[in-house]
């Protein structure tokens, strides 16, 4: 059975995205950085999950259950209903925010305390392929890890389940803000460290972007389980790194482990077909890459003959348009914005978007706007002759 998670963008999202990939397959991970894009993006997969012909299991981990959700659990349940039994989905939902229970409350939910687990509290929405879990008192990394067989295919690799249980309790003490908790101090190095990778190099949306947090994550973890302080962390990092990324970059034809690992990584990036949407007139659209990576990788892109101009659209809606023809400014001009002739910047009209898809949706109809019905017409050509 197909299985997605949708998580948090935070050290605790992706401690439990670890968890899962260290127990199963997952096809697809979803994190989520802002809760105001929880709403679109569980109403896409909503929307996916109604197309399926086959059933699948969506795990989502880490996420508050707000407004938006809580109204996404209820249409999950309808929609199951009407879906015949072999094909339904399941979902599994780990939280530990104090809000969700008062949220739920107000929509006339009440979640019921698991007599069995102090602090554990679940709630029936009547369909038994739903599994809502709630607990205050442990962080969304502990709990993918204790209720690890609601969507486990197999068992960790015993090389990495003594790495995987230390980066476990440092993200639950972390997450938490345990500060008396001895392994408080493993979580905020790893998070300094986790907050310092997790865009810079493999961007979100590459395949292997959640493979190489998660190896650095348990690469690290293992270190300090060695004994490693915070300050001795700090200093293996980069070596850490650069190991994960040899790997990666094993077969990648033209390395050069001479240059950076940044300048490495960007042109693997730049033959990537999975960080770029091209448009209708050529443009390659990039989604929320973080700005030096988005720099380098465009240059590339340009070099490589790929595209001859090339934009970054970030969450918060803001822009990057880079060309080689200078092309840039214009599109930018189109969006609120200026610059220079081949690098210049605009504004989303909606003001920020949640996806590539989204951003796609916003940016294409106005780059590209389509024509009239009368442009369309056989009495077009005959207006615009002028032979």
């Amino acid at each position: 059975m197909r299985l997605t998670q949708i998580t948090h963008h935070d050290l605790d999202g992706y401690g439990a995205a670890t968890v899962v990939a260290a127990h199963a397959d997952p096809a697809c991970i979803v994190h989520v950085p802002r809760y105001s894009d929880v709403g679109p993006v569980v109403d896409d997969e909503l929307k996916r999950l109604g197309r399926a012909a086959a059933g699948e299991t969506l795990l989502v981990t880490d996420l508050a259950l707000e407004e938006p959700t809580i109204a996404f659990l209820r249409r999950f349940v309808a929609m199951n209903r009407r879906r015949e039994p072999a094909a339904a989905h399941r979902l599994i939902v780990l939280d530990h925010h104090a809000s969700s229970t008062d949220q739920l409350r107000r929509q006339g939910l009440e979640p019921k305390p698991e007599p069995d687990h102090p602090g554990l509290s679940r709630l029936d929405l009547g369909d038994p392929a739903v599994v809502v879990l709630l607990d205050e008192g442990r962080s969304a990394t502990w709990m993918t890890h204790a209720h690890r067989a609601l969507f486990a295919t197999r068992e960790a690799d015993p090389d990495r389940a003594a790495d995987l249980a230390v980066m476990v309790e440092a993200v639950d003490a972390l997450d938490l803000w345990r500060k008396d908790d001895p392994r408080f101090s493993s979580g905020l190095a790893l998070d300094e460290m986790f907050w310092d990778n997790v865009s810079t190099l493999v961007p979100v949306g590459h395949p292997a972007h959640d493979p190489f947090v998660a190896r650095l994550l348990l690469d690290a973890s293992r270190a300090l389980r060695g004994g490693a302080t915070p300050a001795d962390l700090e200093q293996r990092v980069p070596a850490i790194r650069r190991a994960i990324v040899d790997d990666l970059m094993r077969d990648e034809p033209g390395d050069d482990p001479a240059l950076t690992t940044r300048m490495r990584m960007a042109r693997a990036l730049a033959r990537s077909d999975v960080l770029f949407r091209p448009l209708a007139d050529g443009t390659l659209l990039s989604f929320a890459l973080d700005a030096g990576t988005f720099q380098r990788v465009s240059d590339l892109v340009m070099a490589g003959g790929r595209a001859r101009r090339v934009v970054n659209v970030q969450r918060a809606g803001t822009m990057s348009f880079r060309s080689v023809d200078g092309t840039a400014l214009a599109g930018a001009r189109l969006f609120r914005g200026g610059g220079h002739q081949d690098a210049a910047g605009g504004k989303l009209p909606s003001g920020s978007a949640f996806s590539l898809a989204d951003a796609v949706a916003q940016v294409e109809p106005v780059l590209n706007p389509p024509q009239t019905a009368a442009e369309n017409s056989p009495f077009a050509a005959l207006r615009n002759w002028k032979g």
